[in-house]
């Protein structure tokens, strides 16, 4: 499991890696141009200027010089308009891309590079051997000739066998580095394809997980879409968390929306001849407001789309968006995450839209959506769906309360049994409660979502089927947790009674503590349970 969380984690932050690199790209490139052009109107001008200073060329001077502050003007106007026409596009950008993954894209592309020979390696060519010519035939009458000759040939006839000799072993050794080479090559080519083997095999498990609606197969799935999606500007956040509950094919988004600065305050620029000044009017609020509301309206729908689109396994039946606001409090300075808009839909719903035509405001208002009717002043909304209702920690929880009738004492219970009995009994009372696992609950048994609004909020939960008092240690723990959870508040209940130090503990703080008299009670008033509490013997 490590190893494949590891390898998801790999892919993720590969894809993210990508997504961002290219985004970086393109800001860059624009941000070059600009630049350039900036540039270049500052030389114009400056050139313009020195020519205003030369009475011969004063009035052509002043009439570029006009010219290039209109010109000025322009640009300005038409960075405000690719600035609109981007944050008016943003659902309309998304709707020709093909959303879906290839997983073979997924798979490693690249050649190992062929065997090549070192140039030093290369072989030379052999000494030539040296033709030896007769001596002249008049060399008979002169010894001291013929010898001189015969000398000669015995010399070169020996410097050609020691080169032979030096070419013979200086070949021996380039054969054998070759060799050596040839060697730690094919060493290096046998890793690279094992490598790409095992990326593809991981490749292929991660496939057959992810059509298999693994969990985390899906969330890496999705959060590779989200992070491929290419927005038509550069300052959009692109920050999200995605949660995935197999059991009803719920996927759950929490998605980070961009600030209500990203609109252009100016609507145009001027230049203004007898001042030499470029003035700029400022955009009515209440149009600023309303494309706002229309950019976070389309942000929501492009990312449900992306996501159904790009859902080959069908794995999403309902999907939950939540768009924040992640901001400071103004009145505090604290760091805040707002709410704004939340829609929930199921998937046959949603593809039956016809993005291109609908409205997007009017198409969240038929879907049911929460929006805030002034997210500009971070007035925030519930969410439909609790992000941290969607977490790997519930499980399938049992029906304790029905079988209780043949098990009416609760210390009969075991503590699995008890903590499922508990997340029934909440969920009775009208909370959205989900059981935890025991391996990896963090303290919490059970966490509970009240969905009103105001009051509501998460409650962790936390059962001891215990006989003895329960102290104050198990209140710490619990308001320990509380705090790690963010949690509203902390409920503890017991078969047995707690000790005056948990009641002081818990005075001044948003915790509830149950014993077995107000438990049994409960059992009575919201299952129809009656239960006892019988010591065992």
């Amino acid at each position: 499991m490590g190893r494949r969380s590891g390898l998801e984690g790999f892919i993720r932050a590969t894809s993210r890696a990508i997504a961002a690199a290219e985004r970086e790209q393109a800001r860059q490139a624009r941000g070059a141009a600009t630049i350039r052009r900036v540039h270049e109107r500052n030389e114009r001008m400056a050139a313009a200027q020195s020519m205003r200073d030369t009475k011969a060329a004063e009035k052509q001077a002043k009439i570029d010089y006009l010219d290039l502050r209109q010109q000025e003007v322009a640009d300005k106007n038409e960075e405000i308009e690719d600035c609109l026409a981007g944050l008016r596009g943003v659902l309309a950008h998304t709707l020709d891309v093909d959303d879906t993954i290839s997983f073979d894209s997924l798979r490693p592309t690249e050649k190992f590079a062929p065997f090549e020979i070192s140039p030093r390696l290369f072989s030379t060519s052999a000494p030539e051997e040296v033709l030896h010519h007769p001596p002249p035939s008049w060399s008979a009458f002169m010894p001291h000739v013929a010898k001189r000759h015969e000398l000669k040939i015995k010399n070169s006839t020996e410097n050609y066998h020691r080169q032979l000799i030096a070419f013979s072993i200086q070949e021996i050794a380039k054969q054998f580095f070759k060799d050596q080479e040839r060697r730690e090559y094919d060493a290096r080519k046998a890793a690279f394809h094992a490598g790409q083997a095992e990326r593809n095999s991981a490749i292929d498990q991660f496939k057959a997980e992810y059509f298999s609606h693994d969990c985390d197969a899906v969330v890496t799935y999705c959060d590779m879409v989200l992070s491929r999606s290419e927005y038509p500007l550069n300052d959009f956040p692109q920050e999200f968390r995605v949660a995935y509950d197999g059991l009803n094919g719920t996927l759950a988004v929490e998605y980070e929306l961009p600030l209500i600065s990203i609109v252009p305050t100016t609507s145009e620029f001027r230049y203004v001849k007898s001042k030499d000044s470029i003035e700029s009017k400022i955009r009515k609020p209440s149009e600023i407001q309303d494309i706002y509301r229309q950019l976070i309206a389309e942000i929501a729908l492009r990312t449900m789309h992306e996501l159904f689109e790009a859902d080959q396994a069908s794995a999403i039946k309902v999907l939950a968006f939540t768009g924040i606001i992640n901001t400071h409090d103004p009145a505090t300075g604290h760091d805040i995450r707002v709410p704004v808009i939340s829609v929930r839909t199921a998937r046959d719903t949603f593809l039956a839209i016809n993005l291109q035509r609908a409205d997007p405001v009017a198409c969240l208002r038929t879907l049911g959506a929460h929006v805030s009717p002034r997210p500009e002043e971070l007035l925030a909304v519930k969410p439909i769906i609790e992000f941290n209702m969607v977490d790997k920690r519930f499980i399938v929880q049992g029906n304790s309360l029905n079988e209780l009738e043949n098990r009416s004492n609760l210390l009969e219970l075991s503590p699995s049994q008890f903590e499922d009995l508990v997340a029934n009994l909440f969920s009775k009372m009208g909370l959205e409660t989900k059981l935890t696992r025991g391996s990896r609950d963090g303290g919490v048994d059970a966490v509970a979502f009240d969905i009103r609004p105001v009051l509501g909020g998460k409650v962790v939960i936390q059962a001891k089927r215990y006989k003895d008092a329960v102290g104050v240690s198990a209140v710490r723990d619990l308001y320990g947790t509380m705090l790690n959870e963010g949690a509203n508040k902390g409920i503890l209940v017991t078969t047995s009674r707690y000790g005056p130090d948990a009641y002081v503990f818990s005075s001044d703080k948003p915790i509830e503590l149950i014993d077995g008299s107000a438990l049994l009670y409960l059992l009575r008033e919201h299952a129809d349970v009656h239960a006892r509490i019988v010591p065992l013997n």
